[in-house]
């Protein structure tokens, strides 16, 4: 892959800067940052003149838009290395927005020319600096038009109407990239999506399933069975989260990884609960259930668990010495233990853990519940409806559980503990 040249003439740079010269060698993509006073037909010519590759133009729109033009041309390229030509004010702008709308996976070189250049003169920007970057940049991306259709969740009958709950698929969010489109919930150092179009994608569910504004409490994944019960101090990991506090929506992602939600409501407790095949070996459901007991007073007996979208024993395979560890928890759970690598049903595997720990087979919806509509179809599958790991690769993206206890008004708008104000 090559590289990107930034040159910013909002904030100062002209196109004839002493540091765009000396790129002149490189076979880069230039691009100029424009602001709404700067004649772009002659920025292009003069950069031309310094480089032998294509010159583009960021002229329209407010800087948030800009840069984010900028970053669909970068992904479309597959570019990630980007040289940016800025004076110090402008180097501080860009490091603001770039904090917004790129991840670790661009690196950024920064390179400031402390010189007086004949264009440093530079044009009014066209953002006023009185609103902060972040929302600048949120406001901008409300605006954008959701791809693949409207949000849509999937929601399990087994759940009474005490609680509002679902499971995301991939439809009605703004993520571009084709393994993240469209509503991809997780941005991550080693993903393209950044944390500022997730978090969109995260109102735009809100706004859809009702816990607008309230934030999703998201499990911080470690693949183990560590449950963290909520009000306690948080720990860095964990795979599970378990509450009795009124509005407060609890999350747990999937992408082949099973999104758990366990309900009671006798007493009014939730969990929510990541159960990939460590997790599932290492007992994650049974876990979250025995932390509702322990510390709510639960019965197992009472609590409902609803299984959301995650790879099914079609699709999933395992080296065989790690595939043959589920047979210790049922032999059906590996249909083909004789294979190099063997199919492995982690559904099956997490349904006969907790009905050994005294879940109720008729308060267990997954993909053995026929009476009822399907929560738990194979993520691999279909690629339309959900995200895959095992499908897509590295870059994949991330749906998810959620669930709350609705509070008076039936929506998630308390974060008080049950019976105070």
């Amino acid at each position: 892959m090559g590289d990107a040249v930034l040159l910013d003439l909002v904030h100062g740079c002209g196109p004839d800067c002493a540091f765009l010269r000396d790129e002149r060698a490189c076979p880069s993509h230039v691009f100029l940052l424009c602001g709404a006073r700067d004649r772009h037909e002659d920025h292009l010519s003069a950069a031309a003149a310094y480089v032998s590759s294509s010159v583009h133009a960021l002229d329209s729109g407010s800087t948030a838009a800009r840069l984010y033009r900028f970053k669909q041309t970068l992904d479309q390229l597959d570019l990630s290395s980007v040289r940016v030509l800025a004076t110090p004010r402008g180097r501080a702008v860009l490091r603001a927005y770039q904090e917004q709308l790129f991840t670790a996976v661009y690196s950024f070189d920064y390179r400031v020319d402390e010189r007086t250049c004949a264009g440093c003169a530079g044009s009014a920007p066209s953002d006023s600096t009185a609103v902060p970057v972040e929302e600048k940049v949120s406001r901008f991306l409300q605006q954008l038009p959701a791809l693949k259709g409207e949000v849509r969740v999937l929601t399990s009958s087994l759940i009474p109407g005490g609680f509002g709950h679902g499971f995301s698929t991939r439809t009605g969010g703004i993520s571009y990239i084709q393994t993240l489109s469209s509503l991809n919930l997780f941005s991550s150092r080693r993903r393209r999506d950044p944390g500022a179009v997730v978090q969109e994608n995260r109102r735009r569910l809100a706004l859809h399933a009702g816990f607008h504004p309230q934030p999703l409490h998201l499990v911080k994944v470690d693949h183990g069975s560590h449950v963290w019960v909520l009000g306690e101090a948080e720990p860095e990991s964990y795979d599970a989260v378990v509450t009795d506090r009124t509005g407060v929506v609890l999350a747990a992602p999937g992408a082949d990884c099973m999104p758990i939600l366990f309900a009671d409501p006798v007493l009014k407790v939730i969990g929510a609960a990541h159960a990939g095949w460590k997790g599932t070996l290492m007992g994650v459901a049974m876990a979250t259930v025995e932390a509702m007991v322990r510390n709510f007073g639960c019965r197992a007996r009472d609590i409902v668990v609803a299984v959301g979208p995650s790879v099914g024993a079609c699709c999933f395979r395992l080296d065989r010495q790690q595939a043959l560890d589920f047979l210790q928890v049922h032999q059906d759970c590996v249909p083909d233990p004789e294979s190099t690598r063997p199919h492995v049903d982690i559904r099956l595997a997490n349904r006969v853990l907790l009905l050994r720990g005294g879940v109720l087979p008729e308060h267990l919806h997954d993909d053995s519940e026929l009476q009822r509509s399907c929560v738990t179809p194979c993520t691999s599958c279909h690629p339309e409806d959900f995200f895959s790991h095992t499908r897509d690769g590295l870059n994949f993206g991330t749906q998810v559980g959620f669930l709350w206890i609705k509070g008076t008004d039936g929506g998630a708008n308390r974060g008080t503990d049950r019976g105070v104000e």
